[in-house]
């Protein structure tokens, strides 16, 4: 079997330059981002679309999870955090039909389900949950149903997180079905791939420090981070 590509950013804060675009792309796979990408925090509302959506595009983003940025209380502010975003969005633990639940892909002849979690922003048992137009679900109860019906007609299970790195360690035992974790939210810098149970986890830093770029060849995930740029904003 051939190795699949993999290629890996998160947390870009609003940060994603356009020489970013055309590095990625030449990196060829499949490119996944994990959230956090516009530049407007999570109670601000933009002016204008974020620009790191279109350069997203370009760069052949095949998919993303949202992070905590991309999202807001008010459901008008929130729809114009997404203005520009032209690529699947995967949330699986958010109800709304503005996001995929899950993805499948094909790739040298395997089958890859793709799935993604974030943090809960608003639950019913947050006091601050009558603030929001939505209610979020617990990432890792809700990825441990959807991995397992992944699992049964896939080849290779994705999921794209923003949870943070412990999270995505207890993602990992919590679910044996999934074959890699691309995560985000944290800021956390794993310069290999890490081994967690069943699953191997990528975290690639924030603000356009690193890209991972990675091969899957069916029983491990092996590559390294590389600088996009040495500036740390």
């Amino acid at each position: 079997m051939a190795a699949v590509r993999l290629v890996h950013t998160s947390d870009f804060h609003g940060h994603f330059r356009p020489e970013f675009a055309s590095e990625i792309r030449g990196l060829g796979g499949l490119y996944f981002d994990c959230g956090d990408l516009i530049r407007t925090g999570n109670l601000g509302v933009p002016l204008h679309p974020d620009p790191a959506w279109t350069l997203l595009k370009e760069a052949g983003c095949v998919a993303s999870v949202l992070g905590n940025r991309e999202t807001h209380p008010m459901e008008a502010a929130f729809q114009r955090k997404l203005v520009g975003a032209s690529h699947p969005i995967l949330v699986s633990n958010l109800d709304d039909p503005r996001f995929h639940q899950t993805l499948t892909l094909q790739a040298n002849g395997l089958s890859i389900g793709v799935f993604g979690v974030m943090v809960p922003m608003a639950t019913e048992k947050m006091k601050t949950a009558a603030a929001w137009s939505r209610r979020w679900k617990n990432p890792i109860e809700t990825a441990q149903g959807v991995a397992l019906s992944l699992r049964k007609e896939h080849d290779f299970v994705i999921a794209l997180t923003h949870i943070g790195l412990t999270q995505d360690r207890l993602l990992a035992a919590a679910c044996p079905e999934i074959d890699v974790i691309l995560g985000g939210h944290s800021h956390s810098v794993l310069e290999t791939p890490e081994r967690s149970g069943n699953a191997w986890i990528s975290h690639t830093g924030s603000h356009g420090r690193f890209v991972g770029v990675y091969e899957w060849d069916g029983r491990e995930l092996r590559g390294e981070l590389l600088p996009l740029t040495k500036r740390v904003p």
